[in-house]
């Protein structure tokens, strides 16, 4: 399964089902794990740290 068919396959869930209050869970947890990812090799790290 390619990650554009898991994102079709979610949308198409969100929508038929009306699982709207889903999206901005999503969405946040998507930017959790880019800020993760990269804060890892940054040279932004040690600030970004300290936020949390």
């Amino acid at each position: 399964m390619s990650k554009t068919a898991l994102f079709r396959e979610l949308w198409g869930f969100l929508v038929t089902r009306k699982k709207w209050w889903l999206l901005p869970i999503i969405i946040v947890l998507l930017l959790l794990g880019l800020l993760i990812v990269f804060t890892e090799s940054s040279a932004v790290a040690p600030f970004i740290y300290t936020l949390f």
